[in-house]
């Protein structure tokens, strides 16, 4: 007999009001969403709202982003077995263990040194492969392992960071939240060739991307 999820309830509810409700379709990544254990990547006092409607705070100036802003990203990015994806803001690690769940080779950046060192041993632990987590300014990409098939920015940033651009392979996805420090919409660009196209997907709020094309350090603690 196989053994109950824990919360598995309390995911099916997330799959089906949060997620499907709002328009999300894709049925990989409802099931990603489902099956990654996000109550695993919440600090311990927050595990019982770990499948709330809501980001909850990580610790460090940074969150993890509530459902259906992870869903809505990963959809919009239209991940496939197989790509090669870069994700700036690691935070804890859920986002990326989503890109793994779905077949990606996933590089993820985090500045944050303390965040990067659990959000890696908490990826091992849990058996995500193809993960590798680096500490850095992701605001700068990293260009080791570029061109990217997609790429997901959980920061937001003044504009799109050219680097980023750059390090996109043809026929690539950006998504990333762009605006000032208090609101943002969530743009999604394809690249062909030379030429890349940019939509509006959602509103949204995210902590700002720190770093040489972020925000300075100084400007959005005033804030």
């Amino acid at each position: 007999m196989t053994e109950p999820l824990r919360f598995e309830e309390e995911r099916r509810l997330m799959i089906e009001i949060q997620l499907r409700h709002r328009g999300i379709r894709d049925e990989r990544v409802l099931d990603a969403m489902f099956h990654v254990p996000r109550y695993e990547f919440v600090p311990p006092a927050l595990v019982r709202a770990a499948y709330d409607d809501r980001p909850l705070p990580l610790g460090e100036a940074e969150t993890i982003s509530q459902p259906y802003i992870v869903a809505a990203m990963t959809e919009a990015a239209d991940v496939q077995p197989g790509d090669k994806a870069l994700e700036v803001g690691t935070g804890s690690g859920y986002q990326a263990a989503i890109l793994a769940y779905l077949g990606s080779r996933v590089y993820t950046i985090e500045r944050n040194p303390v965040l990067a060192k659990s959000a890696r041993e908490r990826l091992a632990r849990l058996g995500y492969e193809g993960v590798e987590v680096i500490e850095g300014d992701g605001s700068e990409g990293y260009p080791p392992a570029a061109p990217y098939a997609v790429i997901l920015v959980t920061a937001a940033a003044p504009d799109v960071p050219p680097a980023l651009l750059e390090q996109l392979a043809d026929q690539g996805r950006l998504v990333i939240p762009v605006g000032d420090l208090r609101h943002q919409d969530l743009l999604l660009s394809l690249k062909k060739g030379d030429q890349v196209k940019t939509s509006v997907l959602d509103p949204c709020q995210f902590v700002p991307l720190i770093g040489k094309a972020g925000w300075p350090e100084k400007e959005w603690r005033l804030v």
